[in-house]
């Protein structure tokens, strides 16, 4: 009998028959294997054949695929060409942060004088891990930043809070650049050193970020403001603008009456999901042992009940976070 599965599946490649034939292109296309394993062998074996390889992965890091663009960057760390230079330069654009990461390791891997620019823009990047491939490829190339300024990206992308204090005032663009990144660890941290410098150059910054999404950042800019001079009066004003928890009363009732559990899913309250199960159990008893008819007079009082204590959760909710 025929398997269907065993005669659709894809022949694992060979990576190190590949290798020997030095069949870049089909190195490249075992990039796109699930198989980890394969991913990281066939980049490893791109990144053996030398320059010879260059021109093709160059080629090939156009691809959508992202996970292929990753193992094309790693190969190019390896074979540490400079005709890599300009398409691992536009990899550091790329929408991706993983790919900007790993592109930001490969231009430090390539001692020429052309990577460092790519890499002190990247610096100024809304990604951490991007700024801190950056500074990290910069420290390998032994790069001297010009002026304080500079000095102090470095410091925010290597992630030394204590160092970007001391350089001071100058320090501030980079503290504020870094208030955009996604994770609220590194927001509280720069709010932090800009309560510490105490300069008024940050106030628009920490008022911004009273609105933060994140109730720990908002704290933190809530202290770190009247350091730099922002009158206590002024916080509700920058307090107010951080999101809302409105929750529609109609939506929360509904739920609760369809299946009940989902409305108190839908304001955050834990024991929906319990409720949840216990009227699935629940229904499924009266359904075998009383009937249709008899279950759904028992059951819809209850389904009103339970909208009803939804809706009025909803509207006596808090509009405002802690």
């Amino acid at each position: 009998m025929l398997h269907l599965p065993a005669i659709f599946a894809k022949k694992k490649p060979d990576i190190k028959v590949l290798t020997e034939k030095k069949d870049i292109s089909g190195l490249i296309r075992a990039l796109n294997s699930p198989d980890l394993d394969v991913h990281t062998a066939a980049a490893k074996a791109l990144g053996t054949l030398g320059p010879e390889a260059v021109d093709e992965l160059v080629k090939a890091i156009r691809t959508r695929n992202q996970v292929v663009r990753l193992g094309i960057i790693g190969a190019l760390s390896e074979i540490r060409d400079p005709r890599s230079i300009p398409c691992l330069t536009e990899a550091m654009t790329d929408n991706n942060s993983e790919v900007r990461w790993q592109a930001a390791i490969a231009l430090g891997e390539i001692d020429e004088p052309a990577v460092i620019e790519p890499l002190v823009k990247a610096l100024m990047d809304t990604d951490k891990y991007v700024r801190y491939g950056a500074a990290f490829s910069l420290a390998k190339r032994g790069w001297k930043p010009e002026g304080a300024k500079e000095l102090s990206y470095y410091f925010v992308g290597m992630q030394e809070w204590k160092a970007t204090k001391y350089v001071g005032k100058p320090a501030i663009p980079a503290l504020i650049q870094s208030l955009r990144d996604r994770d609220s660890n590194v927001r509280t941290k720069a709010i932090d050193m800009l309560g510490d410098i105490r300069d008024p150059e940050a106030t628009h910054a920490l008022m911004q970020s009273l609105g933060d999404e994140n109730r720990e950042v908002r704290w933190h800019a809530l202290l770190a403001s009247p350091k730099c001079g922002i009158p206590l009066m002024f916080l509700p004003r920058g307090l107010a603008k951080r999101p809302k928890m409105i929750k529609n009363p109609l939506i929360a009732g509904f739920l609760n009456f369809l299946l009940p559990g989902l409305g108190y899913g839908y304001l955050g309250k834990w024991w929906g999901l319990l409720i949840f199960q216990i009227d699935i159990t629940a229904t499924v008893w009266l359904f075998r042992f009383e009937g249709e008819g008899t279950s759904y007079l028992l059951l819809i009082p209850i389904y009103l009940a339970l909208a009803t204590h939804a809706w009025y959760l909803a509207k006596i909710m808090p509009k405002d976070p802690p």
